[in-house]
């Protein structure tokens, strides 16, 4: 028993030695070694010597040690692709993309895939004349190459023409739109005014659509989204009048633009022409200035809207055209009967639902969506 309280002693002895040689050789090398530091933390002022931290301090250091988020990146809006909206349209050019070689059965997809589209008997009988000459004075004999020359003759077509929205700096401009009821009219009407705000212009929207109950509410909400001022008056009301307050209310204000919505009752054709005029009459009064008269027609209508589009250029003189819902329609030819039957360029197209899906008609993309393989 003694011999193991012994052994235990002098093991004690050999440890504290070594710690006193250990602490001894750093002091005399300069060099003296602390624990590390920690941080202090503020305890609760309540009494007693054992305090422990308030809820709110240990929430605040447990912010302070949460990693940091990295901070969210809106992208804009992607402008929608002619090719990635337009598979109904190119859907009624399929057989004729699949001929490999040229002849009398490839003329005939041809004609036949122009007149599905609605571009028109004349415009179709006329763009196969002009194309299969074409063939015989260039010696083309491949579908391929024939591909190319119709998409080059349509281009042609369609590039004749002025596609920009007028505007005169220095005035109250007023951009009429009308058309028949079912379109997507007030719908157009808010997304041109968002993005005419987006560029920096201030916009006032009139809404003159006072037959139909929901479109003055419509448009409030677009106007909202905006950020543009709304005129409207009571059901029923002239629309005139309303037009003309919007204009007034617009100089007052210094803004830049009207969007004027309209009535579109086709069963009183007759009075909702006349009525169309005396609001242009009235629109084109001082400090008033029209610069546009935009017709929307529906995409999926197809040559009814050639028809439509003769009797409102008759009434108003229509400047352009909106093409609504061109990405649900297989009859997108509609856009070569209109520019070439009645010299109106169609200006934006509706591609999908939002206000992005309303975009500028860009031919050359419109008609190489057409033959995308």
């Amino acid at each position: 028993m003694v011999v193991v309280i012994v052994l235990i002693a002098l093991v004690v002895l050999l440890v504290a030695g070594v710690t006193f040689v250990a602490v001894g050789r750093a002091r005399r090398g300069g060099v003296e070694l602390e624990p590390p530091a920690t941080p202090t933390l503020r305890r609760a002022t309540a009494p007693g010597p054992t305090a422990e931290p308030t809820d709110e301090l240990v929430a605040e250091v447990e912010d302070a040690l949460a990693p940091v988020a990295e901070p969210e990146v809106l992208e804009a809006p992607r402008r929608p692709s002619f090719r990635e909206r337009l598979s109904k349209a190119r859907g009624t050019f399929a057989g004729f993309l699949g001929r490999t070689k040229i002849d009398e059965g490839t003329w005939d997809e041809l004609e036949e895939a122009l007149l599905r589209a609605d571009v028109g008997i004349g415009p179709t009988t006329e763009l196969v004349e002009v194309l299969r000459a074409r063939v015989k004075a260039e010696g083309l004999d491949s579908a391929s190459q024939l591909i190319e020359a119709v998409k080059d003759e349509m281009k042609q077509r369609l590039a004749v023409a002025d596609r920009s929205l007028r505007f005169d700096e220095g005035r109250t401009n007023v951009w009429l739109f009308v058309g028949v009821n079912g379109v997507g009219k007030t719908t157009t009407v808010g997304k041109v005014g968002k993005h005419q705000a987006a560029e920096g212009r201030r916009v006032v929207m009139a809404a003159g659509d006072t037959f139909r109950a929901a479109a003055a509410e419509q448009l409030t909400t677009w106007a909202e989204r905006a950020g543009a001022d709304l005129v409207r008056g009571a059901e029923g009301a002239d629309p005139s009048s309303i037009i003309f307050d919007a204009i007034e209310s617009a100089a007052a204000k210094g803004a830049d633009l009207v969007l004027a919505d309209t009535a579109g009752r086709l069963h009183t054709k007759t009075n909702l022409m006349e009525e169309l005029r005396k609001v242009k009459r009235v629109a084109s009064k001082e400090p008033g200035h029209v610069t546009e008269v935009l017709l929307v027609l529906d995409a999926t209508t197809g040559q009814n809207g050639l028809v439509q589009a003769k009797q409102f250029t008759e009434a108003v003189e229509v400047t352009g055209v909106v093409l609504t819902k061109l990405d649900g329609s297989a009859k997108g030819g509609i856009v070569f009967a209109i520019q070439s039957q009645l010299g109106i360029p169609v200006k934006l197209v509706g591609l999908g639902e939002t206000a992005d899906d309303l975009v500028d008609f860009d031919p050359d993309e419109f008609v190489e969506a057409l033959f995308a393989t």
